[in-house]
Formats: C-alpha cells, sequence, structure tokens
C-alpha cells in the first residue's frame, strides 16, 4: 500500500536530483560528478499483461561522460518477492537503455535495512544466475544528524536522515538538530523540507512532535502543516477562553504542544503538574521545556528545575 512515508522517502531524491551521488559516495561508491539528470518513466510494464512500476527513475549523465540509471525504491516491510521484482527492474532496464543500474532502497525499518542489505542470488543453490545487491539507506547506515550547521550545508540529506530515522531512539535529537538547521535557511527552501519532511514522518510519533515543533519553534513560517496546527491550537485556546492577548496566546499554544510531544512520547502528566505547566506564562521556561521533551523519557528530566 502507498503511504506517506513511503512517497517521501523516494521523492526527496527528485527535489534534490543530485541527492543519489552524496548517498552513493556514503557508502564508499565513488561516482563522477553529475553534469545531467533528469527522470525517467517508471513503468516497466511488457507487451503481456504484467505490469511492474519502479518508484523512480533517474537517468545521470556525468561529467566525465558517464551515463548510468538510478532506480529508487522505497520498503516499508520484509516482501520475499521483492528481490525477484528487482531483478526484474535491473534486467529490464539495462536491456532497454544499454546502461548500468545502481538500486537504491530507501527504508525507516531495521528490520528491512537488514534483510534488503545483501546479494539476493536468483538461480539453482550452486550457481546463480543473476545477483542483485541494492544500495539500502536506513537508521542503521545513515548516522543521526547531530551538528545544526553540517545539516544546513545539505538540506536534501538531513530531511532523508529525519525520514529514515522515523523509528530510530535517536529521533528526537535529529529532529531538534533538524529544526536548527531549518531556522538558519531561507524561508522558501526551508519550507519545502519541512513539509516532506511531514509527509515521511506522517503520523508516527515522530510526526507528531515535527508537527508540534513547526507550530511553536517555526510559527514565523506560513505553511499547511504549521497553520493546521497553530490553527488546532488557537480552537483549544479558544475553548478554554485564555486566549487573551498575543503573548499569553503564544504561551497557551506552546503548553498545548509541550503536552502533545509528552503524549507522542508516552510520558503521562499528573493532574497537579499539569496545572503547574498550564499556568506558566514565561515563553523561554516553556521553550526550555520543549527541548527537553524531545529526548526526555521522563517528565523530572523535562521539569528539572521544577522538581
Amino acid at each position: 500500500m502507498v503511504t506517506a512515508p513511503h512517497e517521501a522517502l523516494h521523492r526527496v531524491f527528485l527535489q534534490d536530483k543530485t541527492l543519489y551521488a552524496r548517498v552513493l559516495r556514503l557508502f564508499g561508491v565513488e561516482v563522477g560528478e553529475p553534469a545531467e539528470v533528469r527522470e525517467e518513466k517508471t513503468d516497466l510494464t511488457e507487451a503481456r499483461p504484467l505490469e511492474r512500476r519502479v518508484d523512480n527513475l533517474l537517468r545521470v549523465k556525468d561529467s566525465g561522460g558517464g551515463e548510468y540509471l538510478v532506480a529508487l525504491e522505497s520498503q516499508t516491510r520484509v516482501d520475499p518477492l521483492k528481490p525477484a521484482a528487482w531483478a526484474y527492474y535491473a534486467s529490464f532496464l539495462m536491456s532497454k537503455y544499454g546502461v548500468p543500474v545502481v538500486l537504491l532502497v530507501a527504508t525507516q525499518s531495521r528490520r528491512v535495512s537488514a534483510w534488503a542489505d545483501r546479494p539476493h542470488d536468483h538461480g539453482i543453490a550452486d550457481w546463480p544466475t543473476l545477483t542483485v545487491r541494492p544500495l539500502v539507506v536506513g537508521p542503521d547506515t545513515l548516522a543521526p544528524l547531530t551538528d545544526p550547521e553540517a545539516a544546513r550545508r545539505d538540506l536534501a540529506l538531513s530531511a532523508l536522515t529525519v525520514m529514515t530515522h522515523a523509528t530510530s531512539p535517536t529521533v528526537g535529537a535529529t529532529i531538534k538538530v533538524m529544526c536548527a538547521a531549518l531556522r538558519d535557511s531561507a524561508e522558501t527552501e526551508a519550507l519545502v523540507w519541512a513539509e516532506l519532511i511531514a509527509q515521511g514522518l506522517s503520523k508516527s510519533p515522530a510526526g507528531k512532535t515535527w508537527r508540534n515543533i513547526m507550530a511553536v519553534d517555526m510559527s514565523f513560517w506560513s505553511s499547511p502543516v504549521s497553520e493546521e496546527i497553530r490553527e488546532e491550537g488557537r480552537a483549544e485556546g479558544r475553548a478554554k477562553g485564555r486566549a487573551e492577548g498575543r503573548a499569553e496566546g503564544r504561551a497557551e499554544g506552546q503548553v498545548l504542544s509541550l503536552f502533545k510531544v509528552l503524549r507522542s512520547r508516552g510520558i503521562d502528566v499528573p493532574d497537579e503538574t499539569r496545572t503547574r505547566i498550564e499556568s506558566c506564562t514565561d515563553t523561554a521556561t516553556l521553550d526550555t521545556w520543549m527541548d527537553r521533551a524531545l529526548t526526555a523519557t521522563t517528565l523530572p528530566e523535562v521539569l528539572r528545575d521544577e522538581e
């Protein structure tokens, strides 16, 4: 089934069509500097009624005159039939275009990554006729983000890293670094990556965290996701009758977003502590609590100065 994370994991390579080359180099695969990259049709259907479609397909001409194809696949689950499809893709594309093919598979799952990241032999036990070896991009092969400046220098690769770490224990820290990188980037460029990450993380706990941060830390941007979240906060604020002035409204929105982040991380908030948080009107304190909530596992870690 096609899902938002599935689409985002291969569409990120279309948003920056040279991203694939930097990913290949990360894995020790040296390729020439792309001089021309264009999308090709993804339909690999033959005359007979058998339909095969690769998720995305790039045709590359490098600066040294070389030419090859990059078949982009997003994989969300272990599928015993998929290696045969990959073999078909590679064989068909080499026959049709007469150039080498690189199969690049992106996933958010460690289990899928471990299954896909190996040679897949097709043939009899002692003599494989065809072997397909995808290059797998996942949470175990892309290091989490730690440096906002490094993340800002390559927003495409950083966005891919955030998406592949959707279920990783380090996703909170990675999200925090990405947010810092986007705040230091041009608004129009940052919005593109912010929206694509929102799609890639979808409705996962990390996705909820991302959406909440977009509504608070990135409130100076106007985008469909951030506007949606801010409207939720405004609606809840109106329902409680506390939207009194811009400063108070911002603090209230921060409180509501903090509660959402704590819920997404499975941290319970007792009534007494809830009252204390709701009564806080200092936006700097609320910002500090939000930063801690991204990586904390207990409530005292978030409110340690209060405890």
